[in-house]
C-alpha cells in the first residue's frame, strides 16, 4: 500500500506561482513512477506531468512553465507551477505507478492517488 497526500493549492491570480507537494508514504520504495493529474469541473481526469527514474514528461501546455521534482529521501514529489492561467484551474491530483518503469499519460495505468488540491487561477 501507498498513501499520497497532496498539499499546496489555493486561489492565485493570473501570472503568478504556486507550488504543489505531495507526501508519500508506506511502500514508497515500489513507486517508480509519479505524476500530477488535474481534473476540472465536467472534464475528464488529464495527465500534467510525470517522472520516472530516467525520464521527465509534460503535457504541451505546461511545458516551460510547470516542474516536476522528486526527494527520495523525504518521499516527496512536488509541482512547481508558474505562469498559471485561467486553463490550469482544476484539481491536482499525485498518483503513484508500482508496477510499470516508464511514464503513462493514462490515468488509468496508477495504482494509488491522493485525494486533490484544488489550484484556482482567478483572471
Amino acid at each position: 500500500q501507498v498513501q499520497l497526500v497532496e498539499s499546496g493549492g489555493g486561489l492565485v491570480q493570473a501570472g503568478g506561482s504556486l507550488r504543489l507537494s505531495c507526501a508519500a508514504s508506506g511502500r514508497t520504495f515500489a513507486t517508480n513512477t509519479m505524476g500530477w493529474f488535474r481534473q476540472a469541473p465536467g472534464k475528464e481526469r488529464e495527465f500534467v506531468a510525470g517522472m520516472s527514474r530516467s525520464k521527465i514528461d509534460y503535457r504541451d501546455s505546461v511545458k516551460g512553465r510547470f516542474t516536476i521534482s522528486r526527494d527520495y529521501a523525504e518521499n516527496s514529489m512536488y509541482l512547481q507551477m508558474n505562469s498559471l492561467n485561467a486553463d490550469d484551474t482544476a484539481v491536482y491530483y499525485c498518483a503513484a505507478d508500482i508496477t510499470g518503469w516508464r511514464i503513462n499519460v493514462n490515468p488509468r495505468e496508477y495504482d494509488y492517488w491522493g485525494q486533490g488540491t484544488q489550484v484556482t487561477v482567478s483572471s
